[in-house]
């Protein structure tokens, strides 16, 4: 009988099998490298990050605050739903997507530079999650884990990766389906990025994980030494543009240290199931059920592979982008017509399908 690793209480509780195999399963690329430790670690980090240099995304971001004011729990509910994505069964992935159009009609505002209208929910900006996402996990895992995919590989990631677009308001069709679309991709969003005052705070704290994990005043300088190597390495994998833009520069031999002393802590730590388990414990709760089976082998109740378009008929969800559209529209006028705050419905229901909000 396979447990759940001993948690704060002393207690272990038996692994549930997932209904399914979700959306991969285990001939998927993207549980090769998802399940790696770099994923939700590094790799989880960089796409936060990252994200922030999105002028529209972290003017909703820095408007709720919630980064500063409840890190944990944001931090946990993110890799939530990263995790679900990748590794969940296909009926709660599905709904957590639908339920966060919902928590998503609640960022809307002015940005406050350019003075445009921002959504969260805009096609462009779900793109920009997806690719820094799926690409940062990427990152990660070549840098300090195993290495480049092949090509053959590489093409099936990124084609798995346009599967995961079904799940959010950007069409499949975007997404860049190799390393040289990948780089035009950027290379056509760079003018439209900005480190603002506001991109950097929120860049330079994501990068902080000290905040995420409570210690003894003992531990402390080893909770230290290891926040400041996981900054290293998220900055290593940063082209210079970014870190100048976000201002999140570091010397150049912190980026030729933190490598090989991250790829032997990683290959480690891939030696264990259990201790990654307990690892992300630590970092993201309610994301370990959500993993544990892929890791310690658990065999789903049928071992079927959905498409997200699949699960949303069978379980009578809409696509994204037309989900939710008379409650998205009373959330504009709430905002825009009667500038009113936008309602927080959307959150509540998510709690207890992304985790509590604190």
């Amino acid at each position: 009988m396979a447990l759940l690793p001993t948690d704060r209480r002393g207690g272990s509780r038996e692994i549930a099998p997932a209904v399914d195999h979700g959306f991969f399963g285990p001939g998927s690329v993207a549980w090769k490298v998802w399940g790696y430790p770099t994923s939700l670690t590094i790799g989880f980090s960089r796409a936060v990050v990252v994200e922030e240099l999105d002028p529209d995304l972290v003017a909703s971001v820095d408007r709720t605050q919630d980064i500063y004011r409840r890190p944990r729990t944001r931090y946990d509910r993110t890799i939530h739903y990263f995790a679900l994505v990748a590794f969940g069964d296909s009926r709660t992935a599905a709904h957590a997507a639908d339920v966060l159009v919902k928590v998503h009609s609640k960022a809307i505002g002015t940005e406050p530079y350019g003075g445009g209208r921002y959504d969260a929910n805009d096609p462009d900006s779900q793109l920009w999650i997806l690719v820094t996402g799926w690409h940062s996990v990427l990152k990660a895992y070549e840098m300090y884990g195993p290495g480049r995919l092949s090509e053959a590989e590489e093409a099936q990631y990124w084609a798995e990766c346009a599967r995961a677009a079904e799940l959010q308001t950007c069409s499949p069709d975007d997404v860049p389906r190799s390393r040289a679309e990948l780089h035009a991709y950027y290379e056509r969003m760079r003018p439209a990025m900005s480190g603002s005052p506001i991109a950097r705070r929120a860049m330079a704290h994501l990068m902080d994980v000290r905040q995420l994990v409570d210690v003894p005043p003992v531990l402390r300088p080893a909770r230290w030494v290891v926040g400041r190597f996981f900054r290293a390495g998220v900055i290593a994998t940063l082209p210079h543009w970014m870190r100048e833009m976000g201002g999140v520069t570091q010397p150049r031999a912190m980026d030729v240290v933190a490598r090989p002393v991250l790829r032997t802590t990683f290959a480690a730590i891939a030696m264990s199931a259990t201790l990654q388990l307990r690892i992300l414990r630590l970092l993201s709760p309610s994301t370990v059920p959500v993993v544990a089976p892929v890791l310690l082998g658990v065999p789903p109740v049928n071992p079927e592979v959905l498409t997200p378009h699949e699960a949303q008929r069978r379980y009578g969800y809409e696509r994204p982008a037309e989900a939710h559209l008379a409650w998205r529209a009373k959330q504009h006028e709430r905002v825009f017509g009667r500038g009113e705050e936008p309602s927080d419905a959307g959150l509540v229901e998510s709690e207890p399908v992304l985790g509590r909000l604190n």
